[in-house]
């Protein structure tokens, strides 16, 4: 066997015990629209035995009404074809869950979970924003930082804290903008050194005492 071959996952499948066919045959008879949706949720279980999804989802799929989709429940129930575990308030969304004795997917010793875990079935119909779907903006994304980036602040910043840095220690961050020095107080800087240069240069051109004579 080649190792691509080895590699490919295993098909979709369910398993049915062999006195369940014999047992569907006779609900065929007795409730077609039940044995219909036995085979709807057998066709979607999850690997724990349990298909969600609600009435209106399911009255889509069978092609029939909520009220039919509610009987052909309440027979699977009563005569132990699933178990249903209610989900919110309303009870329109139903857990399905499968009696392993009929059929499953998946290893048997984790169905006991089949409560905590479950196939989902949704419809666009049944979403608020269904003439949205597809066209939502992208979800918030963080950046993220490779091997030798670092984050470049940007813009003002915002107002120092309360404790200065220590001397010496202040953070030297690269920036991406530079910003504008406050015009007063370029001027006085400028105001100081033009009076230090003029200081300086009087003292060059005032003459020595050392060199008059006695």
């Amino acid at each position: 066997m080649s190792e691509l071959a080895k590699r490919q996952p295993p098909g979709h499948w369910v398993q049915t015990e062999r006195a369940a066919h014999e047992a569907w045959a006779s609900l065929i008879e007795k409730a077609p629209k039940a044995a219909q949706l036995m085979h709807i949720l057998t066709a979607r279980v999850g690997e724990h035995n349990a298909v969600v999804v609600s009435q209106k989802t399911l009255a889509a799929l069978m092609k029939c009404s909520r009220r039919t989709v509610q009987r052909a429940v309440d027979v699977l129930a009563e005569d132990r074809w699933i178990e249903i575990r209610q989900i919110g308030e309303n009870g329109t969304v139903n857990a399905h869950i499968i009696n392993d004795r009929v059929a499953w997917s998946g290893k048997r010793d984790g169905l006991r979970y089949s409560l905590f875990s479950a196939a989902v079935i949704i419809s666009e119909a049944e979403q608020p924003d269904s003439e949205e779907l597809g066209q939502q903006a992208p979800l918030r994304r963080l950046p993220s930082l490779f091997r030798d980036e670092r984050q470049l602040p940007s813009g003002p910043g915002t107002p120092p804290p309360a404790q200065p840095f220590l001397d010496g220690m202040e953070p030297d961050l690269p920036a991406t903008q530079q910003q504008e020095p406050d015009p007063a107080v370029q001027q006085e800087l400028s105001q100081l050194v033009t009076g230090l240069g003029n200081k300086l240069r009087a003292s060059d051109t005032s003459p020595d005492d050392d060199a008059t004579g006695i």
